[in-house]
């Protein structure tokens, strides 16, 4: 098993993504043969009625997890909420879960940001080989139905 420290954790749900304000937080490779995570977060008892309602509704959760270091990449997860554990001001939640296989959104979201700058053509296709090359920081903006 292999342990790591959770720097930030987020709910997707559709396109949008809800910050959860964790004050501690752990995730562990299983290396098992489902290739199962567990992840531990530590939050405000505010979260409570949330995250009991996820767990009554039964229904996979996905989370988005930055691991290690906040320069990181999120990771998506697979979730279901194995355990709720109350005490005094503060929430133990344990998810149970799997890697989500992703298509590569970075390159995806890097279009459309150069397409929203005005690129096209062949200065599009220079502009975007540089930038997936160089891999700056982008925006997680929600998808329009466009």
């Amino acid at each position: 098993m292999k342990t790591f420290k959770v720097i930030t954790l987020q709910i997707v749900n559709h396109e949008d993504l809800k910050d959860i304000e964790i004050l501690d937080g752990l995730i562990i490779n299983k290396e098992d043969e489902k290739r199962t995570w567990l992840i531990e977060a530590f939050m405000p008892k505010s979260y409570y009625d949330f995250f009991r309602e996820a767990q009554q509704s039964e229904n996979d959760i996905e989370v988005q997890v930055v691991i290690s270091q906040k320069a990181n990449d999120p990771a998506a997860f697979m979730t279901s909420i194995r355990c709720i554990k109350q005490m005094d001001e503060h929430l133990s939640i344990l998810f149970e879960g799997k890697l989500k296989k992703q298509r590569n959104e970075y390159a995806e979201l890097l279009l459309d940001d150069l397409i929203q700058q005005g690129f096209n053509g062949e200065k599009l296709s220079l502009e975007f080989r540089k930038k997936m090359q160089a891999k700056p920081r982008l925006a997680a903006a929600p998808k329009s139905g466009s």
